[in-house]
């Protein structure tokens, strides 16, 4: 366990490092896990997550600290850091860290009680020796953005009106975290992102965003993103299991997939660490899951 007394530096030991939405460490998105953070203060928790620099770091309380009731073993008050602030909820570090714990008590279920609300976790170990996480969000929504804030959002990327998919008007969704989703028209738009990073943290910081949704619809059923979290003090977060969860509503709520329905969102390839996003909406709950391996990352 770290406590609060422990030296600046933090144990390599203690701070587990793994990769979520990828069996490649060098793929997907990097989080780091600390499995009991029971003697940590905020203050500290932050500490560690800015040391260590990943877009988010997790720390779990077990549930004989005060977490969620349910089986022993299985429920935990959870807190997510990026290197400059809380975050109420995040899908890649909560892969991560349901991975790191089916890896010490095998698979199953697990609770995770968050900021957001409780968050159910399923880890299953495929014929192919990967174990897989599928949370299941809190209860998402999709709000309206105004046409003004959606100017401003694009003057701030350098993106123009034309250069949107109008079949994907701009919302904001919610699915434990608020995210602007923008859809491009074009893969070429989606792979160039060079944008005011300091005006765009303050623009999402007025409006409680934790990331921008940037999305381009390859078919019907696959999409690829990109999401730029400059509020954590990340250029790009390279693939977000909160956004896909919170996109997955999004298309629900326009109607633009039918469910049941399961999609699929390529992340992180512009940044030569690709991810793979699974995202499930189910005809009889609202809720969305999204599932994704994990890998120690070396």
């Amino acid at each position: 366990m770290i406590t609060d007394d422990a030296p600046a530096a933090v144990p390599q030991s203690d701070v587990l490092r793994y990769a979520a939405f990828s069996t490649d460490p060098g793929g997907g998105n990097p989080a780091g896990v600390v499995l009991d953070a029971s003697g940590l203060t905020a203050e500290r928790m932050l500490a560690i997550a800015a040391e260590l620099g990943y877009s988010e770091t997790a720390f779990l309380i077990p549930d004989a600290a005060g977490s969620v009731a349910g089986p022993a073993g299985t429920g935990y008050t959870v807190r997510y850091f990026s290197p400059l602030l809380e975050v109420p909820f995040c899908g890649h570090a909560t892969v991560a860290s349901a991975v790191a714990l089916a890896e010490r008590t095998g698979p199953g279920r697990f609770v995770f009680a968050t900021q957001a609300g409780e968050v159910p976790i399923e880890v299953d170990k495929g014929a192919d020796g990967v174990l897989r996480a599928t949370l299941t969000s809190v209860e998402p929504h999709v709000e309206e953005v105004s046409g003004a804030d959606v100017e401003e959002a694009l003057a701030l990327l350098g993106w123009s009106v034309d250069e949107l998919d109008a079949a994907l008007p701009p919302r904001i969704a919610y699915a434990g975290a608020r995210h602007l989703v923008l859809a491009a028209a074009t893969r070429d738009r989606l792979a160039r992102l060079d944008y005011d990073f300091d005006g765009l943290a303050a623009y999402m910081t007025a409006r409680g965003l934790t990331t921008v949704q940037l999305v381009w619809r390859e078919s019907e059923h696959v999409f690829h993103a990109r999401d730029p979290f400059p509020v954590g003090g990340v250029v790009e977060d390279p693939a977000t299991g909160a956004a896909a969860a919170a996109f997955g509503a999004y298309l629900r709520e326009r109607g633009a997939v039918t469910a049941p329905a399961t999609l699929t969102i390529h992340q992180g390839e512009d940044l030569g660490c690709p991810g793979v996003l699974g995202v499930e909406l189910r005809a009889d709950d609202t809720r969305v899951r999204v599932s994704g391996a994990g890998v120690v990352i070396p």
